[in-house]
Parts: C-alpha cells; sequence; structure tokens
C-alpha cells in the first residue's frame, strides 16, 4: 500500500514540474521572439486627456511604456517638458502614444478645442470615419488632407472610387468610443491590450470611429455629405506641394492599367 501511495505521490509531482516548465515556457515565448527586435520607451496616455489640456498638467494620464520601435508613431514624445507651453489641440483616449502634433500654442487654443484659424468663409462638416480612414487614427487639427469618394454596388460592375477634394483643412479631431467593441459591422476592433513579461506592447490603435471636422465651401460640403452617406470616404494627407496630378475615376475596367 505504502510503495503505491509513494509511487502516485512521485508521479503527481513529476507531472505538476512538467506543467510548470510548460507554462514557463510560454510565458517566455514572446520576450524571446522580441529579443532580436529594438525596443524604445515613449509616452503612452493611460486616462483620457481633454482637448485643451495644458501639458504641465498631464501628470498621471501619460506613462512610459517600452513599445517596438517598428511602431512607435511619428513625432512620439519621450518627456512630457517635450511639450512645454503647450496644449492637448483634441481629446486623447488611453492607449494612444503622446505625439507632438497632437498639441498647438496655449496661445492660438480656440474654444473648439482644434486650436486652428479656420476661414470664415467656410463651413465645417463632420463625418464618422474608421481609423484606418483617417491615417490610422493619428490625424490631428491643422492638417491638410485630400479626400477619395469610393462607391460600391453588390455586383461591384458600378463600383468607382475618385480624389475627389484636395488641401481640405482638418479643424478638429474626437473620438468616439465603439458602444459594442465585439459588433462585426464595424471595421474598428478593439486592440489586445496587453504585454509580454517583458512588459513590452504592441502600438495600440483606436478602438472606436473618428469624428473629423472639415473646413469646406458649400458645393465641397454637399459632395462630401453626399459621399459619406451613399459610400464611403479615405483622408489622405497632403502636404503643401504633394503632386496630385494623374488622378482619374477608378473602376474595375481601368484598376489595373
Amino acid at each position: 500500500m505504502n510503495r503505491r501511495f509513494v509511487g502516485l505521490a512521485v508521479a503527481l509531482l513529476l507531472a505538476t514540474i512538467g506543467t510548470l516548465a510548460i507554462v514557463a515556457y510560454v510565458h517566455g515565448a514572446d520576450s524571446r521572439a522580441l529579443d532580436k527586435q529594438k525596443v524604445v520607451s515613449v509616452l503612452v496616455v493611460q486616462k483620457t486627456v481633454s482637448a485643451g489640456t495644458p501639458a504641465e498638467q498631464l501628470g498621471d494620464r501619460v506613462k512610459l511604456e517600452s513599445v517596438v520601435q517598428q511602431v512607435v508613431a511619428q513625432g512620439a514624445v519621450t518627456k512630457v517638458k517635450e511639450l512645454k507651453g503647450l496644449v492637448a489641440s483634441a481629446t486623447l483616449v488611453p492607449g494612444e502614444q503622446l505625439v507632438r502634433g497632437r498639441f498647438v500654442n496655449a496661445s492660438t487654443y480656440r474654444a473648439t478645442g482644434s486650436g486652428v484659424d479656420i476661414p470664415s468663409d467656410l463651413l465645417q462638416t463632420t463625418i464618422a470615419l474608421d481609423p484606418e480612414r483617417a491615417l490610422g487614427g493619428v490625424l490631428t487639427p491643422g492638417t491638410k488632407v485630400a479626400v477619395t469618394a469610393s462607391f460600391e454596388d453588390k455586383s461591384n460592375v458600378h463600383a468607382e472610387s475618385h480624389m475627389i477634394l484636395h488641401q481640405v483643412l482638418v479643424t478638429n479631431v474626437q473620438m468616439r468610443a465603439l458602444n459594442n467593441p465585439s459588433s462585426s459591422n464595424n471595421s474598428s476592433s478593439n486592440t489586445s491590450n496587453t504585454s509580454n513579461s517583458s512588459g513590452v506592447k504592441p502600438g495600440d490603435a483606436p478602438s472606436g470611429q473618428l469624428l473629423v471636422t472639415l473646413a469646406l465651401d458649400a458645393p465641397s460640403s454637399e459632395r462630401v455629405i453626399f459621399a459619406a452617406e451613399r459610400g464611403s470616404l479615405w483622408l489622405s494627407n497632403e502636404p503643401s506641394g504633394a503632386p496630385t496630378a494623374g488622378t482619374k475615376v477608378i473602376d474595375r475596367d481601368n484598376v489595373l492599367r
């Protein structure tokens, strides 16, 4: 009886040791995979930051985190003092990297939260876009964009896309959180906020739609609204001097030509 008991106890001990070894191996797999990737530290938003918040008041709303260099956002900030004298030009949400482009001089910030001088002869029109349609969610007020409208039908016979506007001023950007992150009707989904044992996180993408406000003349506003209602819109960053010649209406007959 004692021999059987001892044998059973030894078997259980060996099984436990084996299980712990497997768990330890799996737990460290992510770290081993990242061993050859360069990791840098950037500030990441921890709590929602309202538009107009001075950089000096960010406090524990931001935290320094390790991020794989490949996914570091352009203009990412490593020290709050780099933003001295600036205020947030738009609402910042948890998970996004702190970037210089989302801050403006306090002296030019307006009550709208955009910090952008808006021509008095233009209308302001707001459209809802998934992050991938608005520069991955890093779109900031003051940016000039090109607007592409895309229409499709079930057969795709009459599907067409065309860049309809150029040098459109973005006056404000806000984040609208998803009511149901698991919904299949929204192409934007929550990204994982987990980290591996070394504390390294991938770059978090916005998990809701962006409300983007554009400064447009009346005819352009009509075109944008129609495209948003009947088709879809894409925004492209358009720096001053960027070549725009050669665009045309794209359909199935000429997309590969």
